[in-house]
């Protein structure tokens, strides 16, 4: 509940929404309330038959005859009293303190049925007439109370709505600013459940509670006032089996969350199995695995299916012990007020309930308002279950939004020249889990305007160089400087604007070639862009297309071949014109001949910058000055352009 209620101080940001929204659930209560007490007069007038103005005069006369008759009696038993033995007073006393409470009690009425004297008055004469009129007015008001209804709704769904963005929006700058070891760790399928369904449930969950939990209570309170305005007494013997339920509704709750939780685990293993299978469609088909696919997400939705089913068991007993209360309620008034009214007793087992005998019409509405507040009880319990739902996804979502990203930019940055004169690896040793080192006292001087090659087996460490570099991830031992300034204490977007980076696997988004070009060089003109794609000889192939620069190329660039994606990429990175350009396998997709052009292009684009390239070929060796041999995490060879030549 209390990352729930970190999601409501967001809410309080639309304050004067909800400040309205509250003034309309208030007319909803009121009006939920008043219809049905607007029914005394319709049960008043089809009894008696009189109009409300002669029930009224009636009522007050008869009233007063009562207390007339009462003094009557209190006179002669206080002379009684006066010659009465000292047993007989005591017992004369107390009749008398009967009598004159009753007599009160009668008084009360009186005093309130002469306040509203002069507004009956303005209703017809006519008993017909002023049925009619109530009924008229119960129409109006329902009306009125369901425009109030829709008016809430809206604003408490606007609120609702701009939190789970502004949840939506944290949790992708989030994933945008996290580093890559925690960012593997929910990994695509993790953050889609978070935006996605667990976003909605907390969006329920609020909605749930400052909707319903405020409206659907205002209703009940409504009704319970009126029902205590006709005697309190009862309402409150009325409530006998409420902790009964309380307790019980308190424990399904506790259910409900422990299974909702269970729920979210199950739905982010759901978009897990879902998103890998999709984005590896090709491979799927390639080996024929469709039915072993079609198997996992088979289990991943029957494990959905059977955690759906126990919320939906756990909800569902929900709603009748809130009607069991609801039925407790009337009957327990049932029984209680048709003792009174048909022995005219103001008394239950000794127990006072009403200061004067109950009336038919009376009786019938105090029914009414207990059927009207066990309707809101009813609804609460959709209430409940959208708050559980709502706890548990806050639970998750701030959980993500609480952790700490390891990777960021320091408080105070310092920076260097551009271009800065060193890249310095010093005692470098890094793992990715604890003990396990993929890097192990790495040092190289690498001078502004260097060509550098890094070789070795799959799994030495050379692309693991690379993301250090990037400041994808910190060294556990050592240091990575620029101009001896440890990377740590740079900026971010200071450390990665001066890198450029093309690699094997090419990222590429669902837009235009000419957005994927300009891609981190948003101020770059089309003929700097179209300059970029000539010197990657990707100006040819784009404009074989019909739209050219403007073709679309499908999601990860799924519309163009491997070559022609890899030009691309390295396009946007000479476009960005870095200091220092890192290739990680970046031709391995292109065929020899074009390999050579670009080769080309890069001997001549790498001067006057540092290039670090990851390579297996032979032939893009020349573009190095010195090439580092890497095996097992560690640097085992080193050869510059002179020893290669030799």
């Amino acid at each position: 509940m209390r990352n729930l209620s970190r999601a409501l101080r967001d809410a309080l940001r639309y304050w004067r929404t909800l400040f309205f929204a509250t003034l309309l659930s208030i007319g909803v209560a009121a009006l939920w309330g008043g219809n049905i007490g607007a029914l005394f007069p319709v049960i008043k007038v089809t009894l008696a038959g009189e109009s409300l103005q002669q029930w009224l005069a009636r009522d007050i006369r008869d009233s007063q005859q009562k207390v007339d008759q009462w003094q009557k009696q209190i006179d002669q038993l206080k002379q009684r009293r006066a010659t009465a033995t000292p047993a007989e007073t005591k017992s004369l006393s107390l009749k008398i303190n009967q009598i004159v409470m009753q007599q009160n009690s009668e008084r009360a009425a009186i005093a309130s049925s002469n306040r509203f004297q002069p507004y009956v008055r303005y209703l017809p004469n006519d008993p017909f007439q002023t049925v009619a009129l109530v009924i008229m007015f119960l129409i109006i008001s329902t009306a009125v109370k369901h425009v109030f209804l829709l008016g809430n709704t809206m604003m408490v769904a606007h609120v609702s709505n701009h939190v789970a963005r502004n949840i939506r929006m944290r949790i992708f700058d989030k994933a945008m600013a996290m580093d890559r070891a925690g960012f593997l760790g929910y990994g695509t399928s993790g953050f889609t459940a978070q935006i996605t369904y667990n976003t909605d449930m907390l969006s329920n969950g609020i909605m749930s509670l400052i909707g319903g939990a405020v409206r659907e209570p205002l209703k009940i309170l409504s009704c319970l006032i009126g029902a205590c305005l006709i005697s309190w007494r009862l309402l409150v013997l009325s409530l006998v089996v409420a902790p009964v339920v309380v307790f019980l509704i308190v424990w399904l709750n506790r259910r409900v969350k422990l299974v909702c939780q269970r729920m979210f685990e199950k739905a982010a293993g759901l978009h897990h199995v879902m998103l890998e299978a999709f984005n590896s469609i090709q491979t799927v088909q390639a080996y024929s695995m469709e039915d072993v696919e079609k198997k996992r997400f088979g289990g991943a939705t029957m494990d959905m299916l059977k955690i759906s089913m126990k919320t939906v068991f756990y909800n569902a007993l929900t709603r009748p012990i809130t009607e069991l209360l609801g039925i407790g309620m009337v009957g327990t008034t049932i029984v209680v007020g048709a003792y009174l009214v048909l022995y005219q007793e103001t008394h239950i087992f000794g127990f006072r309930i009403t200061d004067r005998p109950l009336g038919i019409s009376s009786m019938l509405v105090f029914f009414g308002l207990l059927i009207g507040a066990s309707d809101p009880v009813r609804k609460l319990s959709g209430v409940f279950s959208g708050i559980n739902m709502g706890t548990v996804a806050a639970d998750i979502l701030y959980q993500i939004l609480d952790r700490p990203t390891l990777i960021q930019s320091p408080a105070r940055p310092k920076t260097v020249g551009r271009p800065h004169a060193v890249l310095e690896l010093r005692d470098l040793s890094f793992a990715y889990r604890d003990n396990e080192f993929v890097l192990r006292d790495i040092n190289i001087h690498i001078p502004f305007g260097s060509k550098i090659a890094l070789m070795g087996p799959n799994g030495s460490g050379k692309s693991s160089l690379v993301h250090l570099i990037c400041r994808f991830y910190d060294p556990r031992q050592g240091a990575i400087c620029l101009d001896g300034v440890d990377l740590r204490q740079m900026a971010l977007k200071d450390l990665r604007s001066r890198i450029g980076l093309v690699t094997q696997q090419t990222e590429l988004f669902n837009e235009s070639i000419l957005y994927n070009i300009r891609y981190g060089s948003v101020d770059s003109t089309d003929e700097q862009i179209v300059a970029a794609a000539k010197l990657a000889h990707a100006h040819e192939f784009i404009m074989t297309f019909p739209e050219q620069y403007e073709s679309l190329v499908g999601q990860s660039g799924q519309r163009l071949s491997g070559g022609q994606r890899q030009r691309i990429a390295l396009a946007r990175a000479i476009l960005k014109d870095p200091e220092i350009l890192i290739l990680d396998e970046a031709t391995s997709q292109i065929d020899a001949e074009s390999e050579q052009l670009i080769n080309d292009v890069l001997t001549d684009f790498s001067r006057g910058r540092t290039l670090i390239m990851i390579t297996h070929r032979a032939s893009n060796l020349h573009l190095a000055d010195r090439v580092l041999q890497l095996d097992h995490g560690r640097i085992v060879d080193r050869a510059d352009r002179n020893q290669r030549v030799a």
